[in-house]
This record gives structure tokens, C-alpha cells and sequence, in this order.
């Protein structure tokens, strides 16, 4: 058996949900300068607001506060999940405190980087959408693949990221994402840029969490870097997404997210 070696988990400054700022993130994490999709706010779940909305949608990142319902339900979610899903732990975030853990193969569960949600949710909605390829010309909001290699700079975070982690289970994925001392500099670099006042200290407490819905093989998953595997909400479409997410706001606390 190899050495064990010790190592504490990481903590990031939080990041803004700011369309602006998540799209100068992305390229500079690879995504090209001329790629034809980008986040944009959805100001209301009324229809007035989803209709403004550019379709395709491939994926959402929703920032919204912690309840205390929801850390007694993470450990019992989960439905039947697709294989196709890619899906990558942070399950360290909802602490304030610093774990130690034991890095052999893989990392254990507890080892992972506290306030990383905002770009463990751009990372689902980005490996989620690369099987996507309609026409370069069409508009969308947020996603948008032709061929990935032509939108992903070679080279780059992102084209390394995901040749690192695609059939990596998703305690293995948080553990590359811990040790890429890359992104974390970039991730540093973005939680600067936006409008609202930053934490004075790495350590503050937060109340807010990012998640990421994808729709991946015709099902809308809940991507929750904090629970044990994906939450699959039934059937979806790019189509209609937004629409069935909002039903899914609508659910009791202990069926949804919010």
C-alpha cells in the first residue's frame, strides 16, 4: 500500500453570479473569443422572462440560499442516473471549518475545496453540454457545442481538465480539481472581478450555494457538488428546460432544491 500523505482541504473566495463575470471566467479557463453562447441573467421564473430567453438552453447555474432542510436530505436524493452524466464532487463547501484527509488513489470525500461552487457549477454545465452540437450559427443562452475542440482552446485548463476527468468517478474529479493549482488562480482572479463586496477573510461564513441543471440523454439533472450523485427530474429538452426547472421551484423544500 502507498504512503499515506496528509493535506488539508482548500477554501476559495466566493464567486459573483454575474453573467459578466462568468463569461470572462470561461475564457480564460479556454473557451474561445468567438464561441456563440454565453450566460446571461433569467430575471423571473414568469413567462414573460423565460421567453426572452434565446433557445437552445443546455444548462443553468442557480445561486441560491443554504437551508438547514436541505443538509438532512443530500444523503437520501437520488434517482436512476445516466452514465452520460459528468458530475464532479465539492461536498467540503457547506463548512467553515478546515478538514485534513488522507490523499492515497483518491480522495476521500471531505477532501475538497470549500466555495468552490460557483465553478464546480460552470464545470457541470460545460461537461455537460459538450455533447451537444447544433450549428455554430444558432444563437443560445448559455451553451452552444460544435465540435468541442474548436471551442476549447488547445492547450488550455479546460481541454487538459476534461481529458484528465472524463470516466473519472466524481470523488476523483474533485480531487484533480483540488491539486490544479491553475484553476485555482483563475478562480482567485475571477471572485475579484463583479460588483458585490468581497469576504474579508477566505474563512467567512456564506449562506448562498451554486448549483448547475443540465439536460443530459433527455432527463434534467440537479448538479449538487455537495451530494453523493446526480438528481434526476424527470424528462427535459434544451427546449424546455426553463420550464420544467420552474415547476421544480415550485416543489415542497424536501423535493427541490430551493
Amino acid at each position: 500500500m502507498a504512503a499515506a500523505t496528509t493535506t488539508k482541504a482548500k477554501r476559495w473566495f466566493p464567486l459573483e453570479s454575474n453573467p459578466q463575470v462568468m463569461n470572462e471566467y470561461i475564457r480564460r479557463m479556454g473557451i474561445a473569443e468567438d464561441a456563440e453562447f454565453a450566460f446571461c441573467d433569467v430575471y423571473s421564473t414568469d413567462d414573460w422572462a423565460l421567453e426572452m430567453v434565446l433557445r437552445p438552453v443546455l444548462g443553468v447555474v442557480m445561486l441560491f440560499p443554504i437551508k438547514p432542510a436541505q443538509r438532512e436530505r443530500i444523503e437520501k436524493d437520488g434517482q436512476i442516473v445516466s452514465k452520460n452524466v459528468y458530475y464532479m464532487k465539492q461536498t467540503v463547501g457547506m463548512h467553515a471549518h478546515v478538514h485534513r484527509c488522507i490523499l492515497e488513489l483518491i480522495a476521500d470525500h471531505h477532501c475538497s475545496v470549500g466555495n468552490a461552487c460557483g465553478t464546480v457549477g460552470i464545470l457541470h454545465a460545460l461537461g455537460n453540454a459538450r455533447d451537444y452540437l447544433p450549428p455554430r450559427t444558432l444563437p443560445v443562452w448559455m451553451f452552444h457545442y460544435a465540435h468541442h475542440e474548436h471551442i476549447i482552446g488547445h492547450g488550455s485548463f479546460l481541454s487538459s481538465f476534461f481529458s484528465k476527468t472524463d470516466g473519472k468517478t466524481p470523488d476523483e474529479i474533485a480531487a484533480i480539481l483540488q491539486a490544479d493549482d491553475e484553476i485555482e488562480e483563475t478562480h482567485a482572479s475571477a471572485a475579484q472581478d463583479g460588483q458585490s463586496e468581497q469576504l474579508e477573510h477566505v474563512d467567512d461564513p456564506i449562506n448562498t450555494h451554486f448549483v448547475c441543471f443540465s439536460v443530459v440523454d433527455g432527463h434534467l439533472y440537479e448538479l449538487d457538488g455537495r451530494k453523493e450523485f446526480p438528481i434526476n427530474h424527470g424528462p427535459s429538452s434544451p427546449e424546455t428546460l426553463l420550464g420544467v426547472r420552474r415547476n421544480q421551484l415550485s416543489m415542497p423544500t424536501n423535493q427541490s432544491c430551493r
